[in-house]
């Protein structure tokens, strides 16, 4: 216990110092992008079902009127639940977000860093793997997924796995279903690809096993498999019904987002070394490169040392999850796509990247602990320096681009909370091809008043909200007027500001001229004029 505090300590300090200038603005800024809203909307509405309406947490005040609005991406329930208390005890949204998209990243790297101490015996190797796990450039490419920094449970599921091989303990048996259950709960992707890689890995280390061993090794399976499913199945069976009302993702989409070969030589543009490169290379979510410097170690390890079965297995982990992540143009990702159900809902193949730099991590700190062994203790020291500064300096992207978001609600919103209860449409809305527009800003205002809402935002977008979205646009004519009424509108707000200038003043005049609209007031959003109508 002692050493893990220590390493959640020391990957606190080094994630302040490479997500500089996101700890002094920890309350008030994050990453420009529509998903932070996202995030937020998510936490503050488990948070309010949780202490309004436990039963229906899933069925979130977006899309109205559809059912389980939370399933149409990952509601992260793990996060939203460490989450709620904070939102309860008045924390500002924005510092509970980056607190704990930043926890995510430190405990991640801290429970890689207990990982590779169990399997190479030394705290420098494993404060070289946390590093890499924590700051490797797909973490800088996603820092505005929630989900996507929680891999905490991946490496203590393995570490779980190997303990449980070492004793034949059902407990530890038991911790690795819990820490599969966690990680599906926590981000649908990784838990799925968790449970295919890890699945691999511990029959690899069954091959391995003399055959007193076997017996044990096969019974702490099948408890891991019976305690993930029975953990997981209450979270994943609303995403089988919703999954089966909007089908699974085209095969066009999948594509887009299959990694390709070159995309492992490809960083962020904000990566001070490499990004200038990155900038006439690489695409949205296929910036893959782990490092240079971890190549190097993991040579090293496998070239220095006999490798050991568990460091072969981890290199097999790493080819698999490789190969997975090329999807459509690789063949696991799309066998698993076409034959097993569950895959055909993951659009982006390429997010298996964070594998890719799990198993290096582990394979660097192998190499890292072959170094090590190979010069003088004194030494060890200037090793363990070294390593790290040039990993930090791969890394390096500060001072990372943040912009403000609010934390209170503008004049608009403060005064529809104080209004009679009605469902709400704001405008202008996105056509289909433009998604998604305004509407995670919407999503997240909406905290602030809890009005069943006709916007919405997500991952998947239910059939009846993109039917709408084409009358919508063409408010305020009669076809727009029935798509509210059939919606059961009351509120109509139009923020002017937001349409194109073509149509800016004409919309509002029009709707002002209509007789199906009674104007209620004007009020500043926080981004301009907005005006508010009711629907007759």
């Amino acid at each position: 216990m002692a050493r893990f505090v220590k390493a959640v300590a020391l990957f606190t300090l080094l994630t302040v110092v490479m997500t500089w200038p996101q700890a002094p603005r920890l309350a008030t800024a994050a990453h420009e992008h529509q998903d932070v809203f996202f995030n937020m909307w998510r936490f503050a509405w488990v948070a309010h079902a949780i202490s309004t309406a436990p039963f229906h947490v899933l069925d979130g005040n977006i899309f109205y009127p559809e059912p389980r609005a939370l399933t149409f991406s990952d509601a992260m329930p793990v996060e939203a639940l460490l989450a709620a208390p904070l939102l309860w005890s008045g924390t500002p949204p924005v510092l509970v977000h980056n607190v704990m998209l930043l926890g995510g990243i430190v405990l991640s790297a801290a429970g890689i860093f207990m990982l590779a101490l169990h399997l190479t015996g030394s705290q420098a190797a494993g404060v070289t793997a946390g590093i890499i796990f924590a700051f490797a450039p797909y973490r800088f490419e996603h820092y505005m997924h929630m989900e996507l920094q929680w891999t905490i449970w991946i490496p203590w599921a393995f570490w779980a796995l190997h303990r449980a091989f070492e004793t034949g303990s059902r407990w530890y048996a038991g911790m690795l279903g819990a820490f599969v259950a966690l990680q599906f709960m926590s981000s649908i992707y990784y838990g799925l690809f968790l449970a295919t890689l890890l699945a691999l890995c511990a029959l690899l280390l069954l091959c391995g096993m003399i055959k007193q061993r076997l017996k044990s090794g096969l019974s702490a399976l099948v408890i891991a498999a019976v305690t993930a499913v029975v953990l997981a199945a209450p979270y994943a069976l609303p995403y089988a019904a919703t999954k089966h009302r909007v089908g699974a993702r085209s095969e066009q989409e999948v594509l887009r987002y299959s990694a390709r070969p070159w995309n492992y030589l490809d960083a962020t543009d904000t990566n001070y070394l490499y990004g200038e490169r990155a900038t006439t290379r690489g695409r949205s979510e296929r910036r893959l490169f782990p490092g240079i410097l971890p190549l190097l170690l993991a040579l090293s390890g496998l070239l220095l040392l006999r490798p050991s079965n568990e460091a072969i297995v981890y290199l097999v982990g790493l080819v698999a999850a490789f190969e997975m992540s090329l999807g459509f143009y690789g063949y696991t990702f799309s066998f698993l796509y076409h034959d097993v159900p569950i895959f055909d809902g993951l659009r982006a193949p390429a997010r298996l990247g964070i594998f890719v730099v799990f198993f290096l991590a582990i394979l660097a700190a192998y190499g890292h602990a072959a170094l090590e062994a190979a010069i003088s203790p004194r030494a060890r020291f200037v090793l363990l320096v070294c390593i790290s500064a040039v990993l930090l300096l791969e890394y390096w992207v500060a001072p990372l681009r943040l912009v403000p978001f609010p934390n209170k609600p503008p004049q608009l919103y403060a005064w529809l909370a104080r209004q009679p209860r009605g469902v709400v449409a704001e405008f202008p809305m996105p056509a289909p091809d433009t998604l998604p527009g305004v509407e995670p800003r919407y999503a997240y205002m909406s905290t602030f008043h809890w009005m069943p809402l006709v916007n919405g935002y997500s991952g998947y977008y239910p059939p009846s909200y993109l039917a709408r979205l084409g009358p919508m646009n063409k408010i305020p004519n009669s076809s727009a007027v029935e798509a509210l009424v059939r919606a059961g509108v009351r509120y109509v707000i139009v923020h002017p500001d937001l349409f194109d200038a073509g149509r800016r003043d004409d919309v509002l005049a029009d709707i002002s001229s209509s007789s199906q609209f009674i104007e209620l007031g004007q009020f500043h959003d926080g981004l301009g004029a907005a005006v508010v109508f009711r629907l007759r």
